[in-house]
């Protein structure tokens, strides 16, 4: 059956999805969403959850010298404090948002913040770089279980006419939480020992599990068997990817690398063989075959992949190049979260109305010409020439996410909005993983002039999301 688009942007809409789609409303089986203030109440708990997930990525990295001095650990060993819950991560959203598309968002939801919320508790006992690791694993798993139906549960507490405000408070606790990690963790540091990091979540974790089984909304899943076979290739395919290039950016032997691919090639292809035989494929490829759902992926990582790039050699830049200090490098990166908060409920709202290719277009290229205006700073530019720069970054990015993400959701049938919500957390973790090592790989081949080529590296990226997004309204 082949809906007609009723968007510009190509977007199919949520009456034709659900033509296609068993009931998996709320209680009341109306589309109008939860009713006000049982919304904001969801909404909430949405946002504080995932607030926990997307910051515990982020503030382990500054933490990361004084864990490993106070376990005794090496320097490398620390490293798989995050690596540890990235891997776990990644591995495993796609497979938990298919189990969320069969048993219910809501189930998958608590279960994964009661782990996190349990295993953070765990984190902050540990008394030794094993036991903190392991327990990182655990959390991990906790925290996909968040991010891989979180904007499948807004497809259920908005209404279809105000999907857009929805997508775009998920957009900004995850665009905020992301960038302030490293403030919030220097700030508790300052004040605490490390295991504050992770008990802090506990009392937190305790009241959005309470709230969320208050206010979040229930759905009926289908009933076709669950692909335990396709959810361990799935981890062996990215599993192996992220240790790949992450190899490749610490300079590992290109044999290693070279073995790590060719055997993430291999499964992947028997992985997406078998995806294809599936009604309902933990890796969403009926949903690629969708062209505006594919071509907003495409800009998803790209564009997160520009944004990570220009998040880890900013500093760089800004203290080694410019001579500012720590502190100046922390007020001066501001602006560009802090114009996202502002950006993305506006864009959010738009993306109700206008065609988010053209949105997700003019945004980027606002992104893309404010990355080359920092590429491009004199040797002693003054604090207002970077912090309007730095904003008219954080304007572009926040323009296109909301809409983008709209999009995503909405392109979906209603059934697989599961599915469209762990390819969009995997969107975003792919392109900040592939950022990551691109950054480590150009400083080590251009240290000198790293910062500088990096901001142009992500202005290349920028530039071809801003590109893929229009595609959309043609």
């Amino acid at each position: 059956m082949h809906a007609q688009p009723s968007r510009k942007d190509g977007a199919v809409p949520d009456e034709a999805a659900d033509t296609l789609a068993p009931d998996t409303s709320t209680p009341d089986n109306t589309e109008q969403g939860l009713p006000v203030p049982h919304r904001y109440w969801a909404m909430l708990v949405i946002a504080l959850a995932l607030t926990l997930a997307v910051l515990d990525s982020a503030i382990a990295n500054v933490a990361l010298p004084t864990i490993a001095r106070n376990l005794r650990a090496s320097a490398a060993g620390s490293i798989w404090v995050v690596n540890a819950y990235q891997l776990a991560i990644t591995i495993s959203l796609l497979p938990l948002a298919s189990l969320g598309d069969r048993i219910g968002y809501r189930r998958i939801y608590l279960g994964g913040l009661i782990l996190f919320t349990l295993a953070s508790l765990g984190c902050a006992l540990s008394t030794s770089l094993s036991t903190l690791a392991l327990a990182r694993v655990i959390q991990g798993f906790g925290a996909a279980g968040i991010m891989s139906v979180n904007t499948a549960l807004v497809r259920m507490i908005y209404p279809r006419t105000q999907l857009g405000r929805g997508v775009a408070i998920n957009a900004m606790v995850v665009a905020v939480s992301s960038a302030v990690g490293p403030t919030v963790a220097s700030g508790v540091l300052a004040i605490a020992s490390w295991p504050w990091l992770f008990a802090i979540n506990v009392p937190i974790g305790i009241a959005a599990i309470v709230g969320g089984f208050k206010a979040l909304p229930m759905n009926r899943g289908h009933e076709s068997p669950y692909d335990y076979l396709s959810a361990v290739m799935n981890a062996f395919v990215f599993g192996l990817l992220i240790f790949a290039v992450d190899g490749l950016g610490h300079g590992e032997r290109f044999g290693y690398v070279a073995i790590e691919v060719i055997a993430a090639v291999v499964i992947g292809y028997f992985f997406v063989r078998r995806q294809l035989t599936q009604p309902a494929p933990l890796l969403p490829v009926d949903l690629l075959r969708i062209p505006v759902f594919a071509l907003s992926i495409g800009t998803s990582i790209c564009s997160f992949c520009a944004q990570m790039l220009a998040f880890v050699s900013l500093p760089f830049l800004l203290q080694e190049t410019l001579g500012f200090s720590q502190v100046d490098t922390g007020l001066l990166m501001t602006p560009w979260p802090a114009v996202i908060i502002v950006a993305a409920p506006i864009a959010g709202l738009l993306s109700d109305k206008v065609s988010s290719g053209w949105l997700g277009g003019i945004g980027l290229a606002a992104m893309t010409a404010g990355l080359i205006l920092l590429a491009t700073l004199g040797p002693h530019p003054d604090v207002m020439q970077i912090t309007w720069r730095m904003a008219l970054c954080g304007a572009g990015f926040g323009i296109f996410q909301s809409p983008n993400n709209r999009t995503i959701l909405s392109a979906a049938p209603r059934e697989r909005s599961g599915g469209a919500s762990g390819m969009l957390g995997t969107a975003r973790l792919t392109g900040q993983t592939l950022g990551a090592a691109l950054v480590a790989l150009i400083f080590g081949i251009a240290p000198l002039h790293g910062p500088t080529i990096v901001l142009y590296v992500a202005a290349c990226f920028s530039a071809v999301a801003a590109v893929i997004s229009t595609l959309r309204v043609m």
